[in-house]
């Protein structure tokens, strides 16, 4: 990888686009960092306010900080993403949507075009609820006055600034991310996430060290106990991106044989091929799913501020993170949505129809309606065990954290780089340095004569 970064630093084209990538990530950072009009968020802590459990956790760890502090890019590139989820969704449900996918590049622009119209509706509903927090009675009791006061047409007009920066910043997000997709190296929307996630690295390492010297100064300070969990939060986490990274790649080969045909006088066909199914087809988003669904309870939850001893806080705890049954609902969800998102995305029948079409066929398998039946029969198996890798990626450091607190009461710290962030990084990671080995390869192709 390394080699890799070195030689594509030599070629001028490259250079300027890795330049033209890191300048795009530095203006994010200083627009995470930016106060918007009218508050005061100097010691403000939102997604801590509401707990580790609530969904506002998972969306600090995507902003870089930037969700808990109320800067100008709080809402970060969620609205973006959602609305790509909805028309993706939508594409399958819409017979017009699906239509203008398969334009071409006319139609691909379009459905862009209506993505953007849905991510400013999606921010402004979003800005919205966030200024509701923002001035609501649990952040004003802990913080005091966030917003500034003010009484008649100027309180109508400090709400309207407000809501109207936090959109204004994600729709700049937007197009920071289609920006780097253009001029820049890989996804604009990976790369910004990335680079959030990579941010709050150094305050969970310091945190995390903060709890060993804490345990260390009690009557129970075991240097051995201290020592132990430091090298079980190493081998995790490097464990965990070392099964990442060989997951990734992993893909079901299902052998496909073409009929020759004649052609004028030539004769096309013969050759055996095969057909890749990707081990995790889904990528991160059942995990996204998932971790939205099992969050909303505990977040709406955190807004009642249920009394300790009632139902409703026993119900509060059992979802929390820190959990058992999250954990296992969790892991459930996974597989329910990683099913759910790849029959929309992969359809049997049509890849049948195309290898139909090109006079490929399955061995042993007759074409037609068969072929369909055997790779959708091929493909829930490898969604199955898709599904328990995204599981144990999630879940297994949700567990062993758990037991870590129970034990020695000191948390491992890896909760926050553990499922979507960790195949996030990870991925980013990996696809960034196959489009630097593409481009090196492209450029310094030398053909069949030297």
């Amino acid at each position: 990888m390394f080699r890799t970064l070195q030689n594509a630093w030599k070629v001028p084209e490259i250079r300027t686009k890795i330049l033209f990538t890191l300048f795009i990530l530095l203006i994010y950072r200083i627009g995470a960092a930016l106060p918007v009009p009218f508050t005061d968020n100097t010691v403000l802590r939102v997604a801590e306010m509401y707990g580790a459990g609530s969904v506002f956790t998972y969306l600090n760890i995507l902003s870089g900080d930037a969700f808990s502090k109320a800067t100008l890019f709080a809402l970060s590139v969620s609205p973006y993403i959602t609305a790509q989820i909805v028309i993706q969704l939508l594409t399958v449900a819409i017979p017009a949507l699906e239509r203008l996918s398969k334009e071409g590049e006319e139609g691909r622009k379009k459905i862009n075009k209506i993505t953007r119209y849905l991510t400013v509706a999606l921010a402004l509903i979003t800005s919205y609820g966030y200024y509701s927090i923002l001035t609501s009675s649990q952040i004003t009791s802990v913080y005091g006055n966030i917003v500034y006061e003010a009484e008649g047409f100027w309180k109508f007009f400090v709400a309207a600034t407000i809501i109207l920066c936090y959109t204004a910043g994600a729709m700049l997000i937007m197009w920071l991310a289609e920006k780097v997709d253009e001029q820049g190296l890989g996804n604009g929307v990976s790369m910004i996430l990335f680079a959030n996630i990579v941010t709050g690295l150094p305050s969970t390492i310091s945190t995390f060290a903060n709890q060993i010297s804490e345990y260390l100064k009690g009557d129970n300070a075991y240097l051995a106990v201290a020592i132990v969990l430091c090298v079980l939060a190493v081998v995790i986490v490097v464990g965990s991106i070392l099964f990442v990274v060989y997951m990734s790649d992993a893909e079901r080969r299902i052998p496909v044989q073409y009929a020759k045909r004649v052609v004028g006088r030539k004769m096309y066909g013969g050759q055996n091929s095969n057909l890749p199914i990707k081990l995790n087809m889904s990528g991160v988003m059942p995990i996204i799913f998932a971790s939205t669904i099992v969050s909303l309870p505990v977040t709406i939850l955190y807004f009642v501020n249920p009394k300790e001893g009632t139902f409703w806080y026993s119900i509060q705890r059992a979802l929390a993170s820190d959990s058992w049954i999250y954990c296992l609902m969790m892991f459930l969800l996974i597989i329910g949505f990683a099913y759910f998102y790849t029959s929309i995305s992969f359809n049997p029948v049509e890849v049948s129809n195309n290898l139909m079409q090109q006079g490929g066929s399955i061995p042993g398998i007759r074409p037609g309606k068969p072929t369909a039946q055997y790779i959708k029969k091929v493909l829930n198996k490898v969604v199955l065990m898709g599904a328990f890798f995204l599981g144990i990626v999630c879940c297994v450091p949700l567990m062993i954290n758990i037991v870590s607190v129970d034990l020695f009461a000191v948390g491992l710290g890896i909760v926050s780089f553990s499922g979507s962030t960790l195949l996030i990084v990870v991925g980013v990671v990996l696809e960034t340095v196959r489009d630097l080995e593409s481009q090196l390869a492209l450029r310094h192709y030398k053909g069949f004569l030297k």
